[in-house]
């Protein structure tokens, strides 16, 4: 069965009703991506299929009001809901999170009155997002004309880009130094995807370039903004530390993925080795084995009781969106590093090691270990783990907390 033949009929069930609940939903999903993920991302097809399933159920509209039938929930269950879907694919792990982040993005920079409208269309429209806002970039330009704003430009990176209802685009208004956020439709003459993204890994995250073409804008739905100035605090900067923390679960996700697919292969068809003197009838009885599968999953347990420290430095500075200090912020930062890093060198670790522990069939294409340590080779490398490590390390040995930039 295929994911778009899945026999669950998610209308039919009630939604869940706590965080527990969601988890074990995601857990559904993540078994029906997995049970064709291999072929799946050989084929490299646009995951409509995919979305729709995530839409189906109920997993877009995680963070969404109740009251309009969204699942009310936190970014700590978002984080695991995240970790789950990576763990059965983790293209659409990395989709999930970044659609929870810009979903978010009305949240962390618009006015109460925008946050309510946008909020309450996105759930009962059950929008998905994308973003073209990528830093490295030249931002996109914005010309003021009255009540409305043009946005033209070129990103390199547009997550999501043709499985997306909305794009959040970002630019600077032409003779000024001012950002502006705005929330468009996907689906317009003026966005162009250019199909071009072709990466080691993460094949299926429609991440390619996207051409910007006078997409216009009323000045009423740019972020934040009141008279045409903008309304800053210091919650509008935690857009790095929630996306790095996206990217901490789909990389441990990924990691669980490699793991759980290693050791059923293992059980099932990894011989043991009859040449090493003390010969088992099992390779689950080689001490080798077993040894390397313990350190494996200890280390990934470890990695995800940080990753879940930092989610609680999110709730807490969630408790308080209005008033966060920018100590509350930066802590927060430094232990999102550290578990980022955590997170990559495990889960590269996990990718690799796990070859050692199954034998020479599993590298045969059609076994797919290859697709864990290439997914997260290559998001990894978004920006460079050594500047986060460096980060805590500033933190431990100075008492100093990264400045927020784009990428802290």
């Amino acid at each position: 069965m295929t994911t778009t033949e899945h026999s669950v009929d998610w209308a039919t069930r009630p939604a869940p009703a706590d965080s527990a609940g969601w988890v074990a939903r995601a857990s559904e999903v993540a078994t029906i991506l997995a049970a064709d993920a291999v072929a799946r991302e050989r084929a490299g097809r646009t995951p409509h299929a995919e979305v729709r399933l995530l839409k189906d159920a109920g997993l877009v509209t995680l963070l969404g009001p109740a009251e309009h039938g969204g699942g009310g929930q936190d970014w700590t269950t978002a984080y695991r809901v995240i970790r789950e879907v990576a763990t059965g694919d983790g293209s659409i792990g990395q989709l999930i999170g970044y659609h929870y982040l810009w979903a978010w993005a009305a949240r962390l920079v618009a006015t109460p009155e925008q946050i309510a409208a946008v909020e309450e269309q996105a759930t009962r429209e059950r929008w998905f997002f994308g973003g073209a806002v990528n830093p490295r970039d030249n931002d996109l330009t914005i010309t003021d004309e009255g009540d409305e704003l043009v946005f033209d430009g070129r990103k390199s990176f547009s997550t999501g880009s043709k499985v997306s209802d909305v794009t959040v685009l970002e630019g600077v208004l032409t003779g000024t130094d001012k950002h502006i956020f705005a929330i468009v439709p996907s689906a317009q003459e003026g966005i162009v995807f250019n199909d071009d993204w072709d990466n080691l890994g993460q094949q299926l995250t429609e991440s390619g370039g996207v051409e910007i073409r006078g997409v216009r804008v009323p000045w009423a739905q740019a972020a934040g903004y009141v008279g045409k100035e903008f309304q800053p605090r210091t919650y509008n900067t935690l857009n790095v530390p929630l996306i790095q923390l996206v990217f901490t679960n789909f990389y441990l996700g990924i990691a669980r993925g490699a793991l759980t697919t290693a050791t059923a292969y293992t059980r099932e068809r990894t011989r043991p080795w009859p040449y090493g003197g003390d010969n088992k009838d099992s390779a689950t009885e080689e001490f080798y084995i077993l040894e390397t599968y313990g350190d494996l999953q200890a280390k990934l347990w470890a990695a995800e009781a940080l990753a879940e420290r930092a989610a609680a430095s999110i709730e807490a500075i969630n408790a308080h969106a209005d008033s966060v200090t920018e100590r509350e912020r930066g802590e927060a930062a430094v232990v999102i590093a550290a578990a980022k890093q955590r997170a990559i060198d495990t889960g590269l670790e996990i990718g690799s090691r796990v070859f050692e522990v199954t034998g020479a069939r599993a590298s045969a294409n059609s076994v797919g270990l290859d697709i864990f340590w290439r997914n997260i080779r290559t998001h990894s490398l978004h920006d460079p783990v050594a500047y986060k490590r460096a980060e805590v390390g500033r933190y431990a040995l100075l008492g100093e907390l990264p400045e927020p930039t784009w990428y802290t």
